[in-house]
Formats: structure tokens, C-alpha cells, sequence
């Protein structure tokens, strides 16, 4: 007969919580205690979700040969989704209503597509840049951004 150990037992976002806790603290100097483990774990659930959005810019454009601007928008939609649902359930997990919190989050994905993906990657290869590094560019700012925004709008503990 299997035993259940205590960490089999917690939810996968207390053990998500956790590893993001200690890779936090195996940061080098003062990172280890400057760094917040929702920003280690952001990056990963959105590397993650950025290599989604890549993949589907890149079979959407270079298969289904569709615009750069739907197929960036179809990928985009698709990629922010999966972000949204990871980062509320596992990263930020955020116990709040989903309706207000939601609305937030569409503002903040309409204004960082606007500006930053559609704006910033079509304006880059406008001027020559591969789309592809064109859309990285993109995605580093948006990181930024993003991070930013539901740490302290989409998902800020209540007060």
C-alpha cells in the first residue's frame, strides 16, 4: 500500500508557491531577497506562454499564410488565455471574483496589444526587422509591462 506524503497532498499551487519561493532564494546576493518569487514565477509561466504565442504566430503565418496583423492577433489571444488562467490559478492565486478581475485583465492585454504587440512588432518590421525578432522585442517590453500590471492591478491583494 502507497503512502501519501504531505507534499502530495498540498494543491499544485501551493508547490508552484513554493519552488518559486526556493529558486528565489538560491538568487545570487541581494536578489535572494529583492526579487518576489511572483515575478520568478510570471517569467516562467509566461516563457512558457510566449513559446505558445510563437509557435502559433509561426504556423499561422508561415502555413496558413494569414496576415502578420491576425495572425499575431489569433496568437496573441490564444497565448493570453493560457497566461491569464496559469497566472490567477498558480502564480498570484488570486481567490477573488473573476468578473471584475477579468475586466481589469482586458484592459491591460488591450493596451499591451495595442501598443506593445501589434504597434511595437508591426512598427519593427515595417523597418526590416524579421518578424520573429520583431516579436521578441515586443515581448520583452511587454514582459515588463505585464508583470507590472497584474502584480499591482489584475491580481493586487485585497486590502
Amino acid at each position: 500500500m502507497a503512502t501519501t506524503t504531505h507534499t502530495q497532498t498540498r494543491p499544485v499551487s501551493e508547490r508552484f508557491a513554493a519552488a518559486m519561493t526556493a529558486v528565489t532564494r538560491r538568487l545570487p546576493g541581494k536578489l535572494s531577497t529583492r526579487v518576489p518569487p511572483s515575478l520568478i514565477g510570471f517569467a516562467l509561466i509566461n516563457g512558457f506562454t510566449f513559446c505558445v504565442d510563437l509557435a502559433l504566430l509561426t504556423a499561422l503565418r508561415s502555413w496558413a499564410r494569414l496576415p502578420l496583423w491576425l495572425a499575431i492577433t489569433i496568437a496573441y489571444c490564444t497565448a493570453f488565455a493560457v497566461s491569464y488562467v496559469l497566472n490567477r490559478a498558480f502564480n498570484f492565486r488570486s481567490h477573488a471574483p473573476v468578473g471584475p478581475q477579468l475586466a481589469k485583465y482586458a484592459i491591460v492585454v488591450a493596451v499591451n496589444y495595442f501598443a506593445l504587440i501589434l504597434g511595437l512588432t508591426t512598427a519593427l518590421s515595417a523597418v526590416g526587422v524579421e518578424y520573429h525578432l520583431s516579436r521578441i522585442t515586443a515581448g520583452l517590453c511587454e514582459g515588463i509591462f505585464m508583470y507590472c500590471a497584474l502584480r499591482w492591478f489584475v491580481f493586487r491583494p485585497s486590502e
